[in-house]
């Protein structure tokens, strides 16, 4: 299940991809490139998967240090003028030879093997309890990762990254200390939000969208018409009404509601069965791990793929503000399809290895 799933939601997205391309090319452009770069993609990850898979964990813990500064240090170049690519006045991507690569996806790869070797490190597990056993290394990461996340500036990777490192905390742990970390997160997102404009202008176009309807509550409203249009079954695919000129960024942000009007409310649980399904795989991988380090790391994993399903599905649902977080194996881009792959190799390393463990044992 943890490769057929993604597997399957990889050919949803690739078929939604391919039709919104097609509705596109009425207009001018080949309709058949949108769809083959995806494909391409598609076929990029499971490479990196299978590879992941055959390595064990042992190897990227080994590395963990070297591939979370590298992570921090591509992050740190998207901010130079000249390198870092800017769009709609956020530095957050590199161009690099055939497609445009997010920092932030290899970060959300290598946090959760950085993270789970810090926190199963021997000489720190004696800090439990204490305030240093949150401060090294969860508040630290934060930290770190938030400030070069915000000067992007990027706060929905700020919150999966703190997401995140919270989950793997708290398991590792406890709640103590999150739980007062979280009281303080709420308050400094409120703070962000208040201090920068341009946020208090999404924020208050979601909180009511036809106060602005043609100009910052446009794409949240056009999102919910297409899921009304979707109703129970679906209008069919390819006769979807929200294209490019009503719906932006269709194939990534928003990928889920176009699938909600072509396929419906059937074909949007569909997709989020598949996704619970998936979680519930993991989790088991998670349970089945058989040294504290891949649980640790599984759970990470796991989290770094299912938190930004839901921060997705909720900012296009209108149930938090849209922060830009692409749909987990769904959405169009090379950089999220590639390292969700690698996650899911990674898994599948933890998961053969526990089992090959288990054998051995009963032998």
């Amino acid at each position: 299940m943890e490769v057929i799933i993604p597997l399957i939601l990889s050919g949803c997205g690739l078929v939604m991809i391919s039709s919104l391309s097609l509705r596109k090319s009425m207009a001018g452009g080949n309709p058949y490139l949108p769809p083959l770069r995806q494909f391409q993609f598609i076929g990029l990850g499971v490479t990196i998967m299978i590879i992941c898979m055959r390595l064990a964990p042992e190897f990227f813990r080994k590395h963990s240090g070297k591939l979370f500064a590298l992570s921090c240090f591509l992050l740190l170049i998207t901010l130079i003028p000249g390198i870092g690519v800017e769009v709609n006045g956020a530095r957050r991507w590199l161009n690099l030879p055939g497609f445009r690569f997010q920092p932030l996806e290899l970060l959300l790869f290598t946090l959760p093997i950085f993270v789970a070797d810090r926190l199963n490190d021997e000489e720190r597990v004696a800090l439990r309890g204490d305030f240093h056993s949150f401060l090294r290394p969860t508040l630290t990461v934060i930290m770190m990762c938030g400030a070069l996340l915000l000067l992007q500036p990027n706060l929905g990777g700020t919150i999966l990254v703190t997401a995140i490192c919270f989950v793997m905390h708290i398991e590792k742990r406890g709640w103590k200390f999150p739980l007062m970390g979280m009281a303080f997160g709420i308050l400094a997102v409120i703070v962000l939000i208040l201090i920068a404009p341009y946020r208090l202008r999404r924020f208050n176009a979601f909180w009511d969208p036809y106060s602005d309807p043609s100009n910052k509550g446009f794409q949240i409203i056009q999102g919910l018409i297409a899921f009304a249009n979707g109703n129970v079954t679906g209008v069919g695919i390819g006769r979807g009404l929200q294209d490019e000129r009503f719906l932006p960024e269709t194939s990534t942000d928003y990928i889920f509601p176009a699938i909600g009007e072509e396929f419906g409310l059937v074909g949007t649980l569909f997709l989020v069965t598949l996704y619970a399904v998936w979680t519930w795989s993991a989790y088991r991988v998670y349970l089945n791990a058989k040294d504290n380090f891949s649980k640790s790391l599984a759970l990470g994993l796991a989290a770094s793929v299912v938190f930004p399903m839901f921060v997705n599905v909720a900012g296009v649902t209108k149930l938090m503000p849209l922060t830009g977080i692409p749909m987990p194996f769904l959405s169009a881009g090379g950089s999220s399809m590639v390292f969700m792959w690698a996650k899911v190799g990674l898994l599948m390393s933890i998961k053969l290895r526990s089992k090959m463990k288990e054998e051995k044992k009963h032998e």
